[in-house]
């Protein structure tokens, strides 16, 4: 795909809550679907939130049961891994998807790495998991909730270990971050732990809309030139990123691309980017960015003459961070891609938008 996803009558009482507890979860679990298309569990996040197993998880394919706490955990899911560390857990195996970083681990997530081993890192080449590799890695787990995994690939995983495939209400990588976060978190058995987390990095957005009142009610659109002109939908995270931000997308949006994360569009269409701000995820930022202008009819639009427009290097740590749009690097794009808003709208065509320092 392109870049283009929280004494004795005292202990005889306690020992009765625990009991309760452990059997409405008993009652509660289902190894198939039992989902009620909500893409949670009740049973799961009473579990979870006690730190309890079995919890299950209901996702495209029916609903997965985890046992107990799992030890070796294989991220099918491409951008699964930083959820997964930042509640402390290191994969025994991730999934390659931008490249360039040893276990798949971008430079926001390294410190959560600690002293152990970097994952074994594992291919999609568009065929799908490898799937003897990853039963090579003997995993307990495997997670895929952002991802396109089919039914039956999940079959094929779902042999050798539990699999928890991406929620169905949601198109295939269209998993908000922080669904993605909390259902690790429930199938780690951190669900308190995920919610935290979420609560932290959502301060982080609401602080920057605190302090950027112009965000809420422009528009902004996410557009990357691959294979012409391809537009990021609302649910793709990287557009979740303007709309978290306050930014509305352009009304048409989710019409002309349907049920995928984002699409190619014609010129026609072009009126799709002509918003209040676009960002751009391009190869660099001075070569590309001229061939975008070079074309007239984008030219043309008021977003470019009025020097509206914020570009991302996709194969920067920046761009990688903007791409995977995770629990872990949201807060590093908000340091970068903030400032560069806040220029591109604030309503003076003389003000320039920086390229961030690093």
């Amino acid at each position: 795909m392109p870049r283009v996803t929280r004494v004795s009558r005292l202990t005889g009482l306690l020992a009765s809550v625990i009991l309760l507890a452990a059997t409405a979860v008993a009652c509660g679990s289902s190894d198939s679907g039992s989902d009620d298309g909500s893409g949670s569990s009740s049973s799961a996040a009473k579990a979870s939130s006690a730190g309890a197993f079995p919890v299950s998880i209901a996702h495209k394919f029916g609903s997965t049961t985890i046992k107990s706490e799992p030890k070796r955990i294989v991220t099918v899911g491409l951008t699964d891994q930083d959820a997964v560390l930042a509640l402390g857990k290191v994969p025994v195996g991730t999934t390659e998807w931008l490249g360039g970083y040893k276990g798949a681990i971008g430079p926001w997530a390294q410190d959560k790495l600690g002293s152990s081993p970097a994952p074994t890192v594992l291919k999609d080449t568009g065929t799908g998991p490898q799937v003897e590799k990853i039963a090579a890695l003997r995993p307990d787990l495997i997670l895929a909730v952002y991802s396109g995994l089919t039914k039956a690939q999940y079959e094929s995983l779902s042999k050798f270990a539990p699999v928890v495939a991406q929620p169905k209400q949601y198109n295939d990588y269209g998993v908000p971050w922080q669904q993605q976060t909390e259902e690790i978190g429930q199938a780690l058995g951190k669900a308190d732990e995920a919610k935290t987390l979420v609560s932290g990095v959502e301060a982080r957005f609401a602080a920057a809309k605190k302090a950027n009142p112009e965000f809420t009610g422009a528009t902004a659109v996410m557009a990357t030139p691959y294979e012409g002109t391809f537009v990021y939908g609302s649910e793709d995270p990287r557009s979740r990123l303007l709309s978290d931000l306050g930014f509305s997308l352009p009304k048409d949006l989710d019409k002309v691309i349907g049920d995928q994360f984002g699409a190619n569009i014609s010129k026609e269409r072009f009126d799709l980017l002509d918003q209040d701000v676009d960002v751009w995820i391009v190869p660099d930022t001075t070569s590309a960015v001229t061939k975008l202008h070079s074309d007239k009819v984008y030219a043309d639009l008021n977003v470019v003459k009025q020097g509206r427009e914020v570009f991302v290097k996709e194969t920067s740590d920046y761009g990688n961070a903007v791409s995977l749009s995770t629990v872990l690097s949201i807060p590093y794009v908000l340091d970068r891609l903030v400032p560069q808003l806040a220029e591109a709208v604030d309503g003076k065509t003389s003000t320039k938008v920086a390229q961030p320092a690093s």
